[in-house]
């Protein structure tokens, strides 16, 4: 066994050790655990901030060389507004929400003195790995910690000053506190992801946070499940009857309020009797924002026909594959829907486009009409599926699950923003007395009841 490996082995071992105790610790003391944690990263901002300094100036310089997108580049930067005060408060969010562990979601008398409970538990490890967004590593481990889970996480060289002061603060919190130091554990060399990654039989699950590459690569390279998604592949639909005035807000609003952000708008469908008026006046807002359209021809020649010849370079001819492509900039793919008979048929039509196209993870529909919404919410195969909103609302914190650890486009135990409740499994409880399953087997045994029972009871 290599040194990386044995360090993975060791990391992985201790990590394990300490979700058992931590899933035993009382809500109180996870809950001040959090209170620590979160006065130590308000203490040391000013020494946090200076070293993500460091970290943006270096990823600026390679930015402008073309080494690193601008998305990353944003991802990275502490010290936009309200950023790290969003970091702390999302940290007392979620030591304020219930506690998510032993709650009981079913009851079941199977007889007299036999009792069934099926009872929320943590997980047990969790693998973060993580590029730029420094700020994940507040937020995953009060995440963790609430849950009962112990995580081991893992960021990006572009974040690695920032990584080690608020990693530093992190494990001296977590010291004066009762959760197990080793519950939250900072990897800083990279050689150590593979071997990590190999740990199946320690390590219950793998959440990263990143690019393309990196989901894929994991994916590809673990027998450990994988909960994340790859792109942010996210579409709107204006349908016939769309309010302009909300059409433009929500358009607006979805791609232009962060377009770095994985719930940023990426491709919008406009049904054809819409490009006379309502297309051009979401286009024109988009195109004052500062918005690239890359359109369809019958998309194209309506704006042609009503913009100024100033916006015309902001006006392209779209690739059959930008309605594949996750921007994460000022750039927004557009095709028309053809007008069909009857009318709701277009809707089919929109859905199927999505379904081919998005990474199902957020899509959005602009109509007045319930019939269309109905249709389109129900046979969007996606995470999220919004009516007249944008789709920037895709997130923990707007959701009320208090901070996220990532988007799932899975389908299989959790899906969408994943906050505490994501981070939770179950266990089914049997309480008896001297019961055995023999009694119940078999012509002339006992029978089970099986009555329901109140879950508070």
């Amino acid at each position: 066994m290599s040194l990386t490996e044995s360090v993975a082995v060791d990391v992985a071992h201790s990590a394990s050790l300490a979700s058992r105790r931590l899933a035993t610790l009382n809500n109180d003391d996870r809950n001040k655990a959090l209170t620590l944690l979160h006065d130590a990263l308000e203490m040391n901002q000013k020494d946090i901030l200076e070293a993500n300094a460091r970290d943006v100036k270096l990823a600026t310089i390679a930015a402008d060389n073309g080494d690193l997108s601008h998305s990353v580049l944003k991802r990275l930067d502490l010290s936009r507004p309200g950023k790290y005060k969003d970091m702390l408060d999302g940290i007392l969010s979620v030591r304020d929400l219930d506690d998510p562990i032993g709650k009981v979601t079913l009851r079941t008398l199977l007889d007299d003195g036999l009792t069934l409970e099926r009872v929320s538990c943590p997980i047990g490890v969790l693998l973060i790995i993580f590029e730029a967004r420094p700020e994940v590593i507040a937020n995953i481990a009060a995440l963790a910690i609430k849950s009962g889970n112990a995580a081991i996480l893992k960021g990006g060289k572009e974040s690695m000053e920032s990584f080690a002061a608020i990693a530093n603060v992190v494990s001296k919190a977590i010291a004066e506190s009762r959760v197990p130091v080793s519950s939250i554990q900072l990897v800083k060399t990279r050689d150590a992801v593979s071997s990590l990654l190999a740990q199946d039989s320690l390590i219950d699950l793998v959440i990263p946070r990143g690019s393309n590459e990196l989901v894929r690569f994991v994916k590809d390279n673990t027998k450990i499940p994988v909960l994340g998604h790859a792109d942010g592949l996210c579409s709107a639909y204006i349908h016939a009857d769309a309010d302009i005035d909300t059409a433009v807000k929500v358009i607006v609003d979805s791609k232009t309020d962060y377009p770095a952000a994985c719930n940023s708008l990426e491709t919008l469908l406009v049904h054809e009797d819409t490009l006379e008026l309502v297309f051009p006046a979401v286009a024109a807002a988009l195109l004052e924002k500062g918005v690239t359209l890359r359109c369809d021809p019958d998309s194209k020649s309506a704006l042609t026909k009503t913009l100024p010849a100033e916006k015309s370079v902001q006006v392209q001819t779209a690739t059959e594959s930008d309605y594949n492509t996750e921007f994460l900039d000022l750039v927004l793919a557009v095709k028309t829907i053809p007008s069909t008979d009857p009318p709701i048929a277009a809707v089919e039509a929109a859905i199927t486009h999505i379904n081919m196209h998005s990474s199902k993870h957020t899509e959005i529909i602009l109509t007045r009409s319930k019939e269309a919404a109905d249709m389109f919410m129900g046979g969007i195969d996606s995470a999220g599926v919004f009516w007249n909103a944008s789709t920037r609302f895709a997130d923990g914190m707007r959701f009320g699950f208090g901070t996220e650890v990532g988007i799932s486009t899975n389908k299989i135990h959790s899906r969408g923003p994943v906050g505490l409740e994501g981070l939770t499994i179950y266990k089914y409880l049997i309480r008896g007395n001297g019961h055995g399953a023999a009694d119940y087997d078999g012509e002339g045994r006992k029978k089970y009841l099986h009555t329901r029972l109140p879950i508070g009871q």
